[in-house]
């Protein structure tokens, strides 16, 4: 799992593998085995009837009448085949690009394999802990992936990343850390020949979102990767969208199949493209600023301090035992996301989503109850 210094997970039948030239060579680094740990495991598998859900990272208020009443007009209309143009217009423009630099998605999901499909990956690199769906997308289309893994506080340190590395993966905010990482340090990463791919799922989580790079069209090979849906409560739906230049876009677009995005996931979109929207995302935003304040302040009152820096939609937890601790808290009602299938974390580490305080202070008795709490 490490080798001391925090930055290698590796089978132990397996060399270290450096980089050719530049800081990052010899950085630790290393190929892993596919099924180290299980990277289809995901929140939603922590569901079950009853349940209380602080595993899914999504939000569950109900959506306001401009994007519901879209979505179901486009029910009516259903015996046409989708039109993605307006839709990808809107949403291009909405980050000061035109159309050919945005590709819609069913999901975010979706870009991570339509990008493991069209690029010719020689040496992809992922930092980790993060979302494990991009390194599953890549196994599965026959790339070799090699892990940087970040210690606690799972700050982003460049020099980690191998130099002859031309496919880099980050998360920001990064799932499941919740560490929101500087705009400035992920850009140092692009040059050219390699492509530097940053899932903003969550970048919407931050009010303002300060550290997005989904505007940047001056830097090479970057690739933003975003979703409506979690904010929205969207999941069901499936909707969302990749930015990068033109060419990379097409490579992209040619590796997905015909009308991948429904019609009433398009007037998602294409509703949640305007200013109204954006708008409502940062009131959303601060609110969520607030409800996750408190629920790290009830935490760290009850002894359970979370790690990190926390910017998003949930929390990570260290605590010894937390696998019999999120049984345990089943058994109370309470659903968390465990920590042993991302690579970096194990059966110590719990994540937690924030919900509004009422949920949070039942959840705090409910590991107080427990001896949960230290």
């Amino acid at each position: 799992m490490s080798d001391g210094g925090g930055f290698v997970t590796a089978s132990s039948d397996e060399a270290p593998i450096t980089g050719s030239g530049g800081p990052a060579a010899g950085c630790p680094v290393r190929s892993l085995a596919a099924g180290d740990v299980d990277l289809s495991h995901h929140g939603d598998t922590e569901l079950a009837p009853g349940l209380v859900d602080l595993a899914v990272n999504v939000r569950h208020d109900p959506g306001p009448g401009w994007l519901t009443e879209p979505v179901r007009a486009a029910l009516d209309d259903l015996a046409r085949y989708p039109d993605p143009a307006p839709a990808r217009g809107a949403v291009a423009a909405r980050h000061g690009r035109s159309a050919p630099e945005a590709l819609l998605t069913a999901g975010a999901a979706e870009a991570f394999v339509l990008l493991a499909r069209a690029l010719p990956v020689r040496r992809a690199v992922l930092v980790h802990p993060q979302f494990t769906e991009p390194e599953a997308a890549l196994r599965a289309a026959g790339h070799r992936v090699d892990r940087v893994i970040l210690p606690p506080p799972f700050v982003l340190a460049p020099e980690l990343v191998p130099a002859d590395a031309d496919l880099v993966v980050i998360g920001n905010p990064t799932n499941p850390t919740s560490v929101l990482h500087p705009a400035d340090t992920i850009a140092g990463l692009c040059r050219p020949g390699r492509v530097v791919v940053v899932d903003e799922a969550f970048a919407d989580t931050v009010p303002g979102e300060p550290e997005s790079l989904a505007g940047r069209r001056d830097l090479p090979g970057l690739v933003v990767i975003r979703s409506f849906t979690k904010t929205w409560g969207l999941a069901g739906l499936r909707i969302g969208y990749l930015l990068g230049a033109p060419d990379l876009v097409a490579r992209c677009a040619a590796a997905q199949p015909l009308w991948p995005v429904s019609s009433p996931a398009l007037a998602a979109a294409l509703a949640l493209a305007q200013p109204r929207a954006v708008a409502a995302e940062r009131r959303i935003a601060e609110q969520l600023d607030a409800d996750r304040r408190y629920l790290v302040g009830r935490l760290a009152a009850v002894g359970l301090p979370v790690v990190g820096v926390p910017r998003s939609r949930f929390v990570l937890v260290h605590r010894p035992g937390a696998d019999r601790l999120r049984a345990a808290l089943r058994t109370a009602g309470y659903a968390v996301r465990r920590g042993d299938t991302f690579p970096g974390l194990g059966a110590d580490w719990l994540r937690v989503t924030v919900r509004d305080p009422g949920t949070t202070d039942r959840f705090v008795a409910a590991l107080v109850a427990l001896g949960g709490a230290r």
